[in-house]
């Protein structure tokens, strides 16, 4: 069926509703994501496709074995807490795996009981939705720029930007020598290497890279993987050399909670300048907006 004829079929089907239910009708083909499948995008596709590869080579809760620190944090939460990667798993997949018992959203209060409480899910990727988020709403066209993602552990951040944005250079730094070689298969695999490039080293011995990004994104990056001391001296390390004017930082959670309870020597007020972002980018959509609100973006003076 070619557009004209479509168009007149839906006209036609619209005009069989009784007038009194058109409006919940369109407000539900606003806001269903039904649709989704119709409207992706090639990127899109191809970055489900990554998501895919990733997961035949990690275990369910994408933390490896030698991540002795992550793990000892997550299991020091006040509340029983698991890793779920938000790349990896989105709601509707989350939901099928726990149809199939292979994982849960609660945990027992009482053993043998049915109390029941719900379990805290972290992340420590951005998902699809926040991938676009961060490239379509939070950062400007980034034709000719530079990017480097520290921590950049499953290369979701490079991704995106690959496909989602014009960078010329996406850079990742990762201390995990495991994972660096996961992003060197996807690398390879989807033939990235034109525009990515995978450093493994500790981001306090990137000095050059940092004074000439022109964007850095840090998610999460530091408090499962360090301890309190090394937190600081990282932080005091990037403040000291993120300091190319007009260049731009985007964090989760903001700079305020992650250096709120670390000693360092850092004034965020003459080092930058948060930028105001709107977060209704998808009014409509079944989105996570307390994800997007830990999304913060901030201007070096």
């Amino acid at each position: 069926m070619d557009f004209p004829s479509a168009q007149r079929a839906v006209l036609q089907l619209l005009g069989t509703v009784t007038p009194a239910e058109i409006p919940a009708l369109l407000q539900w083909m606003r806001s269903t994501r039904d649709f989704d499948e119709f409207t992706e995008d090639n990127s899109d596709v191809m970055l489900k496709n990554i998501a895919d590869d990733l997961r035949n080579c990690l275990p369910l809760e994408a933390v490896l074995s030698s991540e002795h620190l992550a793990l000892q944090k997550i299991q020091q939460q006040p509340e029983p807490t698991v890793h779920v990667d938000a790349f990896l798993y989105d709601e509707d997949f989350i939901d099928s795996l726990c149809e199939e018992g292979k994982m849960s959203r609660n945990y027992c209060t009482v053993c043998g009981s049915h109390q029941t409480a719900p379990l805290g899910f972290i992340s420590h990727s951005f998902s699809l939705v926040e991938l676009k988020f961060v490239y379509h709403h939070v950062l400007p066209d980034l034709s000719g720029k530079v990017l480097v993602d520290v921590g950049s552990r499953l290369g979701t951040v490079l991704y995106g930007g690959y496909l989602y944005s014009s960078a010329v250079q996406l850079y990742g730094v990762e201390l995990n020598g495991d994972f660096c070689q996961l992003q060197e298969m996807i690398i390879n695999k989807y033939q990235f290497s034109d525009r990515i490039k995978v450093l493994h080293a500790d981001i306090c011995t990137q000095s050059a890279l940092l004074q000439n990004a022109d964007v850095i994104i840090m998610n999460n990056v530091f408090e499962y993987f360090l301890n309190e001391a090394d937190q600081a001296r990282a932080w005091d390390y990037i403040s000291h050399n993120v300091r190319k004017q007009g260049s731009l930082l985007v964090t989760v959670p903001s700079l305020e909670d992650a250096l709120l309870d670390l000693q360092t020597n850092i004034q965020l007020s003459s080092w930058v300048e948060e930028v105001p972002l709107s977060y209704d980018a998808y009014p409509h959509k079944d989105i996570d907006r307390e994800a997007l609100e830990q999304i913060h973006l901030y201007k070096i003076l």
